[in-house]
Formats: C-alpha cells, structure tokens, sequence
C-alpha cells in the first residue's frame, strides 16, 4: 500500500484555498464533533491549547477517516517533539514562533527522514524507529514516502519574523507561512489591534513575500468580512473559527436568550 496522500498539502500546491478550524479544547469528542463539519482542516493546538501528545494522538484519530484534514501545531519548535506528533500519525505540523531562515530549516529536517533523494532538497534528521510503532507500519514504503507527504507550516508573527519572512518563505522543506496576527499586533507595539492600519498593511506585504516565494499564506480571522478579505489577498488556508469562542458565545447568546424569565437558583441547605 503506498502512504496516504495529504490532501492540503496537495491543495497549497495546486493553490487552493483551505478553509479551517481552530481546535482548542484538547478532546478527542469535540474533535470528531467537528471533523462532522466538512472543514478542509482542523487545527489541533497545543501551543494554547491543553493538549499533549496522547490527547493529540486521541483527538488524530477521531478525525481519521473524515475529509477534515488535521493539522498540528506544537507548543515550540522542538525537533524531537516534532518526531512524536509525526510518529502519531500526523503529516502537517504548524510550528510557532519561527523568526529566522535557520529555524525554518532545522524545522523542515525535523520533519523529514533522511533520504538521498528527498524532494524538496532536506537533509532530514528524523528518527526512523516511530514508523513501527503505529498505524504508519502498514504502509511497507513509509519511509520512502513520507517525506513527499510530510508538510511544514511556520508561523511568522514578529517585527524579526517580517523582516526576514523573504528567506523564511525560500527555506526548502517550508510549504507554508501563517502569519499570526495577534502575535505580530503586539510585537508592533499594537497588542490586540489586528485593524491597526500598520498591521493590516504588514499582513498584507507578507501576504505578497510568501506568495512570491511560491509558498502558501495562512492566517486566523474570526471576523467572516476580515477572512474574506484575507483570501481576496491571496491567503491560501484561513481559519475562520475557533471551538472554545463558538462554544462560549453559544452559550451566552442561548442564556441571554431567556435572560429575566428563568427564576435565579436558590442554594438548598441540607
């Protein structure tokens, strides 16, 4: 059996935007709940989010075997944690933080095998032994394979980040730039304005350096006419929602709903 395609990996190639989801709640229930949505992804977040690697791993596979593709970020660019959400099943990881071209490249042979013939030019450094230990050894050429499967995502969300994104963009093995905007808002000297004229005008350039680059831009926007503006400028995979707002909003709006006609709780003493 030849090793599963990645499918948004196969979409940033042939410029496809990819609409996504921002999974917070590190449970593998509100995980499948969602991948019943039809989103092109679902972002499983253990930067801000409670997860580790057996609430990720849970939470892979729930989702597989639905058409939401999951995508992993990891708290921190680390090169043998990336061996593990890769050993568990994941092909696209999304890494934060990323400031210069080095890190972009320790970052892309993190997530590739050693290989004479890599595609995309990696001298790969993950360790082999993950490929036995699950679902991957079924697959009797993984190795072989899976560094033309495997798909990196940097996050560019700096004043340091913008200014090098050219060579961040260039970096072999980088298949995607997100741009992360609260991040980048604060390093501006802007924290929380994501409509501050000087940070739309950021994104905007950065936009334009990583497609240059030939490489897909990502970014979050909850606000739909914020999002829609984002791929009208050439994003290629957007997040437009996040579980832990929709949830609390859901609830506060229901609540607020019938707000003066429920009768207040009482405290019973026993």
């Amino acid at each position: 059996m030849q090793t599963p395609i990645n499918p948004f990996k196969l979409a940033m190639r042939e410029k496809r935007a990819q609409i996504g989801l921002w999974v917070g709640m590190a449970d593998a229930y509100v995980a499948e709940l969602l991948a019943t949505a039809g989103f092109d992804w679902l972002l499983l977040d253990a930067e801000h989010g409670p997860n580790d690697i057996r609430s990720l791993l849970a939470q892979l596979q729930a989702i597989h075997g639905y058409a939401s593709h999951p995508i992993v970020r990891v708290p921190v660019g680390d090169v043998a944690l990336i061996k593990q959400v890769l050993d568990i099943g994941a092909q696209t990881v999304l890494v934060p933080m990323v400031d210069t071209p080095e890190q972009a490249a320790l970052m892309a042979r993190a997530m590739h095998y050693p290989q004479p013939d890599d595609p995309d030019g990696v001298a790969g450094i993950r360790g082999m032994a993950g490929a036995r230990g699950s679902r991957w050894g079924l697959y009797p050429r993984y190795v072989h394979e899976a560094n033309a499967q495997a798909c990196l995502l940097v996050q560019a969300e700096s004043v340091l980040a913008m200014d090098n994104l050219d060579a961040i963009a260039a970096t072999p093995g980088v298949d995607g730039v997100f741009i992360g905007p609260a991040d980048l808002s604060a390093s501006m000297g802007h924290p929380g304005d994501f409509n501050h004229p000087a940070v739309k005008a950021a994104i905007e350039d950065g936009i334009q350096c990583i497609l240059r680059a030939g490489k897909a831009p990502g970014i979050l926007s909850l606000d739909p006419t914020q999002a829609q503006h984002w791929l009208d400028a050439g994003a290629r995979f957007v997040s437009v929602g996040m579980d832990t707002v929709m949830l609390a909003n859901a609830a506060r709006q229901l609540r607020q709903r019938f707000a003066g006609s429920v009768p207040a709780p009482t405290v019973t003493a026993y």
